[in-house]
């Protein structure tokens, strides 16, 4: 066996790479917004050299026009718990529990990433996985005819299923990887070809969008893939310009001189043409809209106390200026979210001192074991430039942002609302393994990295922190 070649990693690149060329494919105002994105991105960095030259330092430059992540919504637990078994053999692991339903989706969600600083700078690719939850749908008959129609279909190829169970006893060799990327890529292709008549399909749609698109098609189709944008608000009017019919805002924090958590936004979603078989057998033209293209800017991972203000601040805001459903008064809503973070700390140090982000420490260049004698402070060593600190990226996702996207993507203009009901346990069931926690993955990578820095440095960690 090839083990390079079969690495986790090398198998998500691979896979990364076939989800990228089929949904272009599938997609073609997707392939377009990707090259809008790759030139403002080309501007951006002809206009900062000290960003391009950062960039290049992290690794992040060979990465900027790969996406970065992708979003499928799967119908039962059956299909998660073996996704995950799919996912864990390209070394994306399941994190953090999301409660969609806090805005009015009938889903909970988790993200299938990978883990650690190596594997993430290897692909950055993942995948935001939300499960449908049909007791958040009122309508009895809808219920019964989405499980039974969810209770026949089988969304992986039998090849695929094979070779997960191969690699799960031995492994794969290099035939068997390169096999493995095209069946799991199967997975989660389009079908124009609906699984259900059309009178099925408007009565789930009128039911709730997002249950029309869950349970009517072959399977957990992509419905977005996302880019990294270097100045999402550039990319955000390039999109505008070019008549792509944008988000009318920037789901997220506002713009910042030091980015916090993630900022996102996409075009709407056009409607695609649908074939429907009827009662009688009759084929019936129709359409579906639910796939778009988004692109995203991420800054500093957040302390709990970090996340703590930012949700507060962003509810004055909401409560301040209510988004429309349609986005009619975003001028007002950004306006309302811009003043509400001006009490949010907008540098490094701030966010460090106050424990507000999460930082990943390193000794200097310059610095040599035992020059430093005398009992020395973490923020001593900072300031004579012994030890540097950087903000930690934050990999993962906030719930409120994810569903503005969603809910603007399906054509769903109500204001309907759930009784938030989180039910991690549920979840984790259906999934067959916990999730992991977000914040102990962030907090573990600075709490290594400040030691391993001390230690380079010659000190003692433990009273380097207790000063």
């Amino acid at each position: 066996m090839n083990e390079p070649f079969a690495s986790a990693d090398a198998l998500r690149a691979m896979f990364a790479s076939a989800i990228s060329e089929m949904y272009q494919a599938e997609a073609p105002q997707y392939r377009a917004m990707k090259a809008l994105v790759a030139e403002t991105n080309r501007q951006c960095l002809a206009d900062e050299p000290q960003l391009k030259q950062r960039l290049l330092e992290s690794g992040e430059l060979e990465r900027l026009d790969v996406e970065r992540h992708g979003a499928i919504r799967i119908g039962t637990a059956q299909e998660l718990s073996m996704l995950r078994r799919l996912f864990a053999i390209m070394g994306m692991a399941p994190v953090s529990y999301y409660d969609l339903s806090i805005a009015g989706l009938p889903v909970h969600s988790t993200a299938f990433r990978p883990i650690g600083e190596s594997a993430m700078r290897a692909s950055p690719f993942r995948i935001f996985a939300s499960l449908l939850r049909l007791d958040f749908i009122a309508d009895a008959q809808a219920r019964e005819i989405a499980a039974k129609i969810l209770a026949q279909r089988d969304i992986f190829t039998p090849r695929c299923r094979e070779l997960i169970d191969i690699h799960e006893r031995r492994g794969f060799d290099d035939e068997e990887a390169r096999e493995f990327v095209i069946e799991a890529a199967k997975t989660f292709r389009w079908s124009g070809q609906a699984t259900v008549s059309s009178a099925v399909y408007r009565r789930l749609h009128s039911t709730h969008p997002l249950l029309a698109d869950i349970v009517c098609f072959k399977g957990p189709h992509i419905n977005h893939l996302t880019l990294h944008a270097l100045d999402i608000d550039v990319a955000h009017a390039a999109m505008a310009a070019h008549g792509m019919n944008p988000k009318a805002i920037i789901e997220g924090p506002p713009r910042r001189r030091c980015p916090i958590l993630l900022r996102q936004t996409s075009f709407k979603a056009n409607a695609e043409p649908v074939d429907f078989t009827e009662e009688d057998g009759r084929r019936l033209s129709g359409a579906h809209a639910a796939r778009f293209g988004e692109i995203e800017q991420r800054g500093a991972a957040l302390t709990a106390k970090g996340r703590a203000l930012y949700d507060r601040l962003l509810a004055e805001a909401q409560s301040e200026a209510p988004l429309a459903p349609d986005g009619a008064n975003a001028h007002d809503f950004h306006a309302a979210l811009t003043r509400r973070f001006a009490a949010f700390p907008d540098d490094r140090e701030t966010l460090r001192r106050e424990k507000l982000a999460y930082f990943r420490y390193s000794p200097d260049a310059g610095a040599r074991t035992g020059e430093i004698t005398s009992p020395a402070s973490v923020d001593d060593l900072l300031r004579i430039g012994a030890l540097r600190a950087e903000p930690i990226l934050y990999e993962d996702f906030l719930p409120v942002s994810a569903a503005g996207i969603f809910r603007s993507n399906l054509g769903d203009r109500r204001a309907e609302t759930f009784i938030e009901r989180a039910d991690r346990r549920a979840f984790e069931t259906a999934l067959g393994a916990p999730v992991l926690n977000e914040r102990a993955l962030y907090e573990d990578q600075e709490t290594r990295s400040l030691s391993a820095s001390l230690e380079a440095l010659g000190l003692d960690a433990v009273a380097a922190l207790q000063i």
